[in-house]
């Protein structure tokens, strides 16, 4: 059976140059990083060309980078050292979170630990930078976080804009790039952003590694403690493979960004006009437009008996895809992010996201297959 991998935003095909690399790191250096004979010291060396390479392609100093086991650590380390070290109490944030921000601030909310408010969105998901700017007149000594584009319905926040509402006020900012880092280039060197994060295997590096960056001007305290690797902020003995594998695909990122952004673009403006052209009713979750995040498109299904089937409809099919909708039926919660943004729909959604290996053909069938579905339902076009 034909398989077709549209769940990108998810995880992504590990790209073959990244496989090789960690696999000649594996068969030549298995030394622990922190032991002082040759071994470890070999490891040490790959590991901080590594961070000087990472940092250097996203504008950072080297110092700045801190490897971690992803962007959900990357995320709480953030947050919650922000809090605990710098004395912040008060955050906001929006209601469309991934949930390793979300969960986390409201947890902490939950234990007294800070007073947690929610920016108000629009329909598409997009912050409302005057209300952003209301709460932030009323104490400046805040923490902000706002993911850079969200991983469900693809809206991507104006960082420059927050950045300099930020700065106005003094806020300490962060901002969730697990989907967007990789895809856009960033100089972090030059932008009011005192936390950000990467999860490798979001641009087709290894699963398990990612980096939290770290102004230099801004001191926290570690979140895991034990150990002194990463200079003092990350115990335990560092992943050096997946560090490898991380570098390389940021690397490969790099390389062929433009290329590739304009690529997948084309693919995800070729799934929407299709599903236009083809289901009536079918509209769009998010942001859609030109500055929308490219490796993303969510499709709310027409209110049909065949919409709830439609994931399992898909796999059945061979294609991967992911969704949820509004509303909660027993243990399936749904979407946070949808019920945010369309509150009180009870209709599903798909999210087809897209990389570098998807191809036009590929685009067709799952357009076609999303298609057939709704023709007992009289909805064929």
């Amino acid at each position: 059976m034909r398989r077709i991998y549209l769940d990108n935003a998810a995880t992504t095909q590990p790209h073959t140059e990244v496989l090789e690399a960690m696999k000649a790191c594996m068969d030549s250096c298995w030394g622990n990083p922190s032991s002082i004979h040759a071994y470890g010291r070999e490891a040490r060396t790959i590991i901080d060309r590594a961070r000087r390479q990472v940092a250097e392609l996203v504008g950072a100093a080297p110092a700045e980078i801190f490897f971690t086991s992803g962007g959900t650590e990357a995320n709480n380390l953030a947050l919650r050292q922000t809090v605990r070290s710098l004395g912040v109490k008060r955050a906001i944030t929006s209601p469309t979170e991934h949930h390793a921000v979300l969960h986390t601030l409201e947890e902490m909310a939950h234990n007294g630990e800070v007073e947690l408010l929610l920016v108000n969105i629009d329909q598409e998901g997009r912050v409302d930078l005057a209300h952003l700017e209301e709460l932030l007149k009323d104490q400046p000594k805040t923490l902000v976080s706002l993911m850079h584009a969200n991983n469900e319905i693809g809206t991507r926040l104006p960082l420059d804009k927050v950045s300099d509402i930020c700065k106005q006020y003094g806020a300490c900012l962060h901002s969730d790039a697990v989907q967007t880092m990789g895809h856009y280039r960033f100089n972090l060197s030059s932008q009011y952003l005192q936390f950000t994060n990467c999860a490798a295997h979001k641009f087709h590096g290894p699963k398990g590694i990612g980096f939290c960056y770290i102004d230099s001007k801004v001191q926290i305290h570690p979140l895991i403690t034990g150990g002194a690797q990463e200079r003092n902020m990350r115990a335990g003995t560092e992943n050096l493979y997946g560090i490898v594998g991380l570098a390389k695909a940021m690397e490969i990122a790099h390389r062929d960004m433009e290329n590739d952004a304009a690529y997948v673009r084309g693919l995800k403006d070729r799934m929407a006009a299709q599903l236009r052209e083809r289901i009536p009713g079918l509209e769009f979750n998010g942001d859609i437009g030109p500055d929308s995040l490219y490796t993303v498109l969510n499709v709310l299904l027409p209110a049909s008996e065949a919409s709830d089937m439609a994931l399992f409809k898909l796999d059945i099919q061979g294609i991967a895809a992911s969704g949820g909708s509004a509303c909660s039926s027993g243990s399936n919660v749904g979407s946070h992010v949808i019920g945010a943004i369309r509150p009180g729909t009870d209709r599903s959604s798909v999210r087809f996201s897209f990389s570098r290996f998807n191809t036009a053909d590929e685009i067709d069938y799952a357009a076609e297959t999303l298609e057939k579905m709704f023709v007992p339902a009289g909805l064929h076009a």
